[in-house]
């Protein structure tokens, strides 16, 4: 008698879930855009779906996968990118650590190239014709071609550079591994985003908004104190046309 109830209540439960109109809760669509810059460009392909916390979908959550691109012609200073020699700490205590400048050098990359696949979190308000939000990456891999870069250390030439690092050119590519740790804590090509969108029907909106984009080489020899990463920032608008799926 009991497994024939605790059968019945199993069915019950099933079919009241499976009768729960999907489209009510969950929303998505596909961003084209770019972020630019001057001599830059960064196209982006982001697949996104949202859940609803609420019956008027205002307040919505979700997760997205970019694929996405960066292209620089200009000479770029990249700089030593682990927390524990910029801040000369990790975890959390990196994200309040003043940086440490005699710490810090620098890979001098005549050109850029990147390309990442990578996951995220995406948070939006939906206000009528107009959403807005933000989105991070968070965890991803990422390719691009490699490159001879000059590099300058702090120490310049002493005794503790015992190869002359200092003013050398130095091979680097594209660190392959990307992961949002927050700060310096953070590692590879990494979006952050903030936008608006227009909604002009259900199957089409346009978005525009700001990105901050973390890139990074890894070189292939060890240099002073045995750093490989180097890191730069950037701060771009962007817009992007949007496709939404069943909303």
């Amino acid at each position: 008698m009991k497994k024939l109830l605790a059968g019945v209540l199993f069915l019950y439960t099933a079919t009241a879930f499976a009768q729960t109109p999907v489209s009510t809760r969950l929303s998505g669509g596909i961003d084209l855009g770019a972020a630019f810059d001057s001599k830059i460009i960064s196209p982006s392909f982001t697949y996104f779906q949202m859940l609803h916390l609420d019956q008027r979908k205002i307040f919505q959550i979700g997760w997205t996968f970019k694929f996405q691109t960066f292209y620089g012609q200009n000479s770029v200073d990249y700089y030593t990118a682990p927390a524990k020699f910029t801040r000369e700490k990790t975890g959390f205590a990196a994200l309040s650590a003043p940086i440490i400048p005699a710490n810090i050098d620098t890979l001098t990359m005549p050109k850029t190239s990147f390309t990442s696949g990578n996951f995220g979190l995406r948070v939006q308000v939906h206000l009528g014709v107009v959403d807005l939000g933000a989105s991070a990456d968070i965890l991803g891999i990422g390719v691009g071609k490699g490159r001879y870069g000059f590099y300058r250390a702090s120490t310049g030439f002493n005794s503790a550079d015992s190869l002359n690092l200092h003013r050398t050119n130095q091979y680097a590519q594209p660190q392959r591994i990307n992961v949002r740790l927050l700060g310096d804590n953070d590692m590879g090509f990494l979006a952050t985003e903030v936008y608006a969108r227009l909604n002009f029907s259900r199957r089409l909106a346009a978005k525009i908004g700001y990105q901050w984009l973390t890139t990074e080489y890894r070189a292939n020899n060890r240099l002073v104190e045995d750093n490989r990463r180097f890191r730069h920032r950037f701060a771009m608008p962007y817009v992007a046309l949007t496709f939404p799926f069943f909303r």
